[in-house]
């Protein structure tokens, strides 16, 4: 997946913006809290960065599709080996869980004045 392709896939996911931060990272978020990253710190480093659940971080990385994330690891964060290391269809499903799993630990007042809920 492309840098602009994986942008635009966070994007479209309800609520996701967007910040630059730590050395030109693409930094998603929903109610101010991270899903996923991309580019700067994370491209120089492998691949996209975002937040899994329990077992897709196991099987993730027990298949060498990708490595814990630096700095985020014990938050279940993974980071591909490449950015082509998931077909692309299989990468957007990862990234809207990734989303729902940050949204389900957001207040029910953020959710409801987000409008997730």
């Amino acid at each position: 997946m492309t840098p602009k392709t994986f942008e635009a896939r966070c994007l479209r996911l309800a609520a996701a913006t967007k910040v630059v931060q730590w050395e030109g990272t693409s930094v998603f978020k929903v109610g101010g809290k991270m899903f996923a990253l991309g580019g700067g710190f994370a491209a120089g480093s492998g691949g996209y960065m975002f937040k899994v659940s329990d077992m897709a971080y196991a099987m993730l990385i027990e298949h060498g599709v990708a490595r814990p994330a630096p700095y985020l690891a014990r938050a279940k964060w993974v980071q591909l080996t490449s950015n082509n290391a998931l077909p692309d269809a299989e990468l957007t499903a990862y990234l809207a869980q990734a989303h729902a799993l940050i949204v389900a630990k957001l207040t029910r007042k953020s959710r409801k004045a987000l409008g997730l809920d």
